[in-house]
């Protein structure tokens, strides 16, 4: 099994906000994707389909990090800190609702070989 982090961001724009709000994370995308430990990082956004009619934020950021240490060093990153003291916090933001999630692919109780 990897030690990689996995997270999925789901963010629901407010009213007439989607389309600024895509913009404004893709525009956190080629920083995200500079960064030691970064694996993945995309912006999507959820579209109409007859095999995927689940229910979600219409905004979700896919994430994979190499490791623990790369993930929580990302979100403290200035530019990661302030989208979301400027978008989720604050009233004025661009963000209604958001959940962030971090998973891991190693299940539990995981014999791991010690090295």
């Amino acid at each position: 099994m990897s030690k990689k982090l996995y997270c999925i961001a789901s963010f629901q724009p407010k009213t007439k906000e989607e389309n600024s709000l895509f913009k404004t994370l893709q525009a956190l995308e080629p920083n995200a994707q500079r960064e030691d430990g970064c694996v993945h990082y995309v912006v999507t956004r959820q579209i109409k389909n007859q095999f995927a009619e689940g229910e979600s934020y219409s905004i979700v950021l896919n994430e994979v990090w190499a490791s623990v240490e790369a993930f929580e060093a990302h979100c403290q990153r200035k530019e990661i800190v302030d989208f979301f003291e400027t978008h989720c916090i604050d009233p004025k933001g661009l963000v209604e609702k958001y959940n962030v999630v971090a998973y891991s692919d190693e299940p539990l109780n995981y014999d791991a070989p010690k090295f």
